[in-house]
Order: structure tokens, then sequence, then C-alpha cells
């Protein structure tokens, strides 16, 4: 097992010569046996060990015992040790947390600091095959997506929350639970038991005692199965990460706490680039994806081809948002409003370009309607110019202005139109109104008005473009 341990070992590049290796020993027998195997490798390998035990205060007197047994290994193998007693219980009610999150939580905090302090060059932890399936199947009941099936990677850099980053290693993941126990049975080896792992109220407990047993009695390869699935996803998601990586650097530009990208260059790439590159998005704001889920990332998706001022809200307060020209992710983006401020009233001529605090405003007569593109953009417009006429002034809104927007019977108040259309608070006296006389033609970016569209009487086509200056 020491020789398959330590193929595996070099063949993921975890350890280099001279590093030190803190272990994260919790006195069960995973832990115990990547002690005992990793001891012996580091002398024939040539990287240092230490030990880390975090006593979670969970199960009292059992917890007292486990924390005394890592300290009876560390001193019979003469390996440093580093200990402290927590209280998950208090973390948990403080953060709202379950249990399981408030202890890997407050685990591997203890980890990332311990590593600092000492200049540890990465942390093993002793999960296996098992565990490996396990999460798999875990990540798939909670609606992970894609990126779930590769489960537990043998490398990773974990960002902590207030922390930093932990370069994390799995030495034992080539291996079973089952022969980790047969290690330390033939080593003469007393790992400890905790004997919450076998309550079903936990879910991976659940899918370990309950599920994987009658997934077994369907296909008894079914391990097998899932790891080479696991494995083929996690060399994919590699691939994925890399390209995306690469993308993100060149499109994305990060402005304070809000990240923006430009809409035209996102609508051109693939589903699963935009999914994966706003994944990397939230994880440079977050630190992590903790509380991230796949219905998050869909719900970004759908909102990609709406209209200027349309926001979602996200986990811990971030917002995504759709601008004119940009897509908009972070916090505070009502600071970003997009619209250049300008005040006062402006004559807008027909056939010509008018400079106005911000704006470029290109004016121009088509004279058929056939062929128009209503989707050019959002800041073109297309009007019926003998509707419209040639009095044409552009201002911001003002007290009691009304709006009777395409498609509607009746005018309504151009205040509740903005609030319908979710514009945000601080973009409202921003946005350009294109008059005529007292009639609203359009609200600039979002919709003209019913009274000068474009039909089938129409003979002349007026173009009106709104361009922001740089």
């Amino acid at each position: 097992m020491s020789e398959r341990v330590s193929r595996y070992i070099k063949q993921q590049g975890m350890v280099s010569d001279g590093d030190e290796i803190l272990l994260a020993v919790s006195g069960g027998p995973d832990s115990v046996c990547m002690l005992y195997i990793m001891h012996k490798l580091s002398c024939e390998m040539g990287f240092s060990l230490r030990l880390a035990h975090l006593n979670h205060s969970l199960r009292g007197e059992e917890s007292e015992r486990d924390a005394a047994y890592v300290a009876e290994l560390a001193a019979a193998l003469g390996v440093p040790l580093c200990q402290q007693k927590v209280s998950v219980k208090a973390y948990q009610a403080e953060h709202h947390l379950s249990t399981e999150e408030a202890a890997r939580e407050m685990r591997y905090a203890f980890l990332c600091r311990t590593a600092a302090e000492y200049g540890s060059a990465a942390v093993a932890v002793g999960h296996t095959t098992d565990d490996n399936i396990e999460t798999v199947m875990l990540h798939l009941v909670r609606g992970s997506g894609t990126r779930g099936l590769q489960g537990l990677r043998p490398v990773l850099n974990r960002t902590v929350a207030g922390e930093g980053c932990l370069r994390v290693i799995r030495p034992l993941l080539g291996l079973s639970r089952a022969e980790t126990q047969n290690y330390c049975c033939e080593a003469g080896l007393s790992p400890v038991q905790d004997v919450t792992n076998q309550s079903t109220d936990l879910l991976r407990n659940r899918i370990r005692l309950e599920v994987l047993p009658m997934l077994r009695g369907i296909n008894p390869a079914f391990e097998e199965t899932i790891l080479r699935t696991a494995f083929i996803a996690g060399e994919e998601m590699a691939l994925l990460d890399e390209v995306t990586s690469q993308m993100k650097a060149e499109l994305v530009i990060r402005q304070d706490n809000v990240l923006m990208i430009e809409k035209i260059e996102m609508q051109r790439l693939h589903p699963a680039l935009k999914r994966n590159l706003l994944r990397q998005m939230l994880e440079e704001l977050l630190g992590g994806l903790k509380d991230i889920e796949a219905r998050h990332i869909e719900s970004i998706i759908q909102t990609l081809d709406k209209p200027a001022g349309r926001r979602i809200d996200l986990p811990y307060k971030l917002v995504f948002q759709v601008d004119y020209e940009h897509y908009l992710l972070g916090w505070e983006i009502d600071e970003l409003c997009p619209y250049p401020p300008f005040q006062g009233e402006y004559r807008l001529g027909v056939g010509t370009e008018t400079i106005l605090d911000g704006w470029t405003v290109k004016t121009e007569v088509l004279p058929s309607p056939v062929g128009l593109d209503l989707s050019e953009s959002t800041l073109v417009a297309y009007l019926d110019m003998d509707k419209a006429g040639s009095d044409l002034a552009v201002r911001t809104r003002t007290e009691g202005d009304q709006f009777q927007p395409l498609g509607m019977e009746e005018a309504k108040s151009l205040k509740e139109f903005m609030i319908d259309n979710k514009i945000p608070r601080s973009w409202r006296a921003r946005v350009p109104l294109l008059f005529s006389g007292a009639e609203i033609l359009w609200l600039v970016g979002y919709r003209i008005g019913q009274s000068a569209k474009v039909d089938e009487n129409t003979r002349r086509v007026l173009r009106v473009e709104f361009k922001l200056q740089n």
C-alpha cells in the first residue's frame, strides 16, 4: 500500500523534496493509515511532517479521547503536533449553519492558519475512493451540475474565507476504506471510531449506509462506474477551466467590487463557457462557491437577453445586472450607472448629429420601412417620421411625465413604467427621453412610444441612434 500511495503522490505531483506536509489527523482509520504511510514515505521522498488535530467538542468525552489518541500517535512517531479545541455548536448558532457545515468551515480555517504559521507546503487529508463515490452521489442529489460529477480532486487550492488559500492533497484517494481499515488492523493500530458515522440523520451517511448498498445490488460494479465517470469529468473540467481562465483574463474587467464583461463578447460564447465564466467570476468575488448552486448560474443565463436594468439578487447580497453594453456582477452596482448625467433640454435636428453630455445622437430619415433591423441595438429606435415630426428634443424625466409604451392602449406614469421594468432607482434620473412636443417618443434603451410606431402605413422612417461617448 505504501508503494501504491508513493506512485500516486508522484503521479499527481503532490509533494516536492524539502516540503513540510501538514497531516489532518482525526484519529479514525483513514487518517491514521495516512499518518503511518506518509511517515514511512517522508524519509524515502524527502519531505517532513507535522500533525494537526481540531477538537470540535461535539461528542463530549469521545472528542477528548480522540485528541488524546492523536497526541499519543504524534509522540510515538516523534512528529510535531498542533492541536486546538473549538466549539462548533457556538459557531453553528452564530452563522446559521448545519453542524456538518460549521465543523468543516472551522476545520479548514484551523488548517489554513496552521499551515500559514509553520510554512507547510500543503495539507494532507485522508479521503479515500469511498469518500469520492459518496461525494459524487451527494453532489448529484443536491444538483451541483456537471462539475459535481468530478468528485474529490487529488490536488486543489481551496480558498478559506478570511484566512487565505490552502493547498490540499489527498494521498489516499486511490485506496478504499476497507484497505485503510485492514492496514490499521495488520499494523496493530487501534484507531478511534466516530459513532456519528452510523447516524442516518446526515445525508452523506444515508447515502453510504442506504443508497450505495442498493445501487450495488443493481450493479455490482457501480463504484468503478462512478469513479470512471468522476475521472473523465475531472479531466474535462480541468480543460474547460483552463480555457475559461484565459478568456476571463481577456474579457472581464474589474472595477472596485464589480466585474464587467461586454454583452457582445458574452453572447458569442458557447453556453458551457458562459456558465463556467460566470462560475469563475462568482468565485473571484466570493473567494469560493459556498451556497452558489447550479440554479443561480441558470437564473443568470436566462437573464442575458433581457433589457438593460434587469437584475438578479444572489447569495451574499451579490447582484447580477444587465447594462446597455455590459453585464455587471458584484456589489454596489448602482454606483456604476452606465448613463452619463446631463441636465437641461436639447433640440435635435433631423439628419444631423447632436452632442449631448456624454452622448452623441444621430438622426436620419430612411425612405422605406423595408428591411429594418429592429434587433440592431437597444440604443437605436425606428419611428414613423410623419407621426414623430421634426420638433424633436431630448431631456431626462420630470415629475408627472406620462408615457404610452408600444403595445399599450393607454398612457401610464413614467415612474410606474420604470418601476415595472426594474430600472434601478439611481439610473432613472439619467435615462434620456426623446420628445416631440409634449409626447414621449422613446425611453432610450427600453421602449418606444405607441404614438410613433412603424406600421403598414408608414412611408418614411426616422432612425435615431444614441452613442455613449468614450
